[in-house]
Formats: structure tokens, C-alpha cells, sequence
């Protein structure tokens, strides 16, 4: 698959249209360069510090919050609309237990500017720099939040990931 690297705004409307169903696939990676990859339905893209930014949150019980800890990066990788099983799937399994690359034939690919890859099979990818990062404080989440998300008390983590690049299919439009 040819990618080109193109200006974050140019795909912002699909991603976020993908983010709310299927959801995308966020792809940390190990310090020793095993990659992990998980399924994000939330997240924010804008500017801030006139630098585009990825922001995604990440509960720290996850496995993907201590790969970002450790590397400190991250990319996001936008599927096609045929992979709802493959995001799915990596939303149900931790990467602790599976390595989900192998289990969903995902091609990891090297990314350009961060340790994390970016997923071949994904039409739109964006690699993140950590620039920033914030607990949730719980005593501000509103209460029909809390018991909705957060009942077992396991508060994200929103990491503000500066894009660096963006690649995309040239099919993509």
C-alpha cells in the first residue's frame, strides 16, 4: 500500500466519524519494540500550543498506559470500515495476554518519527509525540459520568500526543 504524508486536517472529519463506530486503533509499542495495539472510541484532534495534537485517553490499567509511559509516543491508525471484528477484538483482549498483531494479521509497519508503528492495513495513520499528559481529577468528573464510566474508580490518563506526521492512502479522499 503507497502511503504520502499529508496535513492532519485534510482527514479529521473521517477519523472522528470512525472513532464513534468502529472506533480506531491506537499502536503503542514495548521498550525492547514489541508493539501493542488497542481500540480507542474517544479522543479529541485540534491545535493547542500551535501544535496539531492527537489527544487520546488511556486508563492506567491498561497495558497500552505503560508502553506510553515507557516510550512516550503512540500512533493512531484510522481502519476501513471491513475491520469493525479486528477493532473490536482489540478492544475485548489485553495485550498482555495476546499479541494481538500476530492473532489479527496486522502488518506493523516502522513509523517515521516515534518507536510506536503504525498498522499497514489502516488507510490514515498519525504519529504522536507525547507533549503532555493529565489524570482525570475525580472530584470533577460529574457524578452521571462517574457512575456511567468510572464506578470502579479507573480514571484516564489524556495524553496529548503532538502529530508529527500524518500518512494516508492515496485512495483516500
Amino acid at each position: 500500500m503507497s502511503k504520502v504524508e499529508v496535513s492532519f486536517i485534510k482527514y479529521v472529519g473521517k477519523t472522528l466519524e470512525l472513532m464513534r463506530s468502529p472506533g480506531l486503533l491506537l499502536v503503542s509499542t514495548s521498550k525492547d519494540g514489541k508493539p501493542n495495539v488497542m481500540t480507542i472510541g474517544w479522543g479529541f484532534i485540534g491545535v493547542i500550543w500551535y501544535k496539531p495534537v492527537f489527544v487520546v485517553a488511556v486508563r492506567p490499567s491498561r497495558y497500552t498506559y505503560k508502553l506510553i509511559e515507557e516510550t512516550g509516543d503512540f500512533t493512531v491508525n484510522v481502519p476501513t470500515e471491513d475491520m469493525s471484528d479486528i477493532v473490536e477484538y482489540c478492544g475485548t483482549v489485553s495485550g498482555r495476554d495476546h499479541d494481538k498483531f500476530k492473532e489479527k494479521n496486522l502488518k506493523a509497519v516502522p513509523s517515521k518519527y516515534v518507536k510506536s508503528p503504525i498498522i499497514e492495513q489502516c488507510p490514515i495513520n498519525y504519529e504522536c509525540k507525547v507533549i503532555y499528559k493529565t489524570d482525570l481529577d475525580s472530584s470533577k468528573v460529574p457524578k452521571e459520568v462517574v457512575s456511567s464510566f468510572y464506578s470502579a474508580g479507573d480514571y484516564h490518563t489524556l495524553y496529548f500526543g503532538e502529530i508529527l506526521t500524518v500518512h494516508a492512502d492515496k485512495t483516500v479522499t
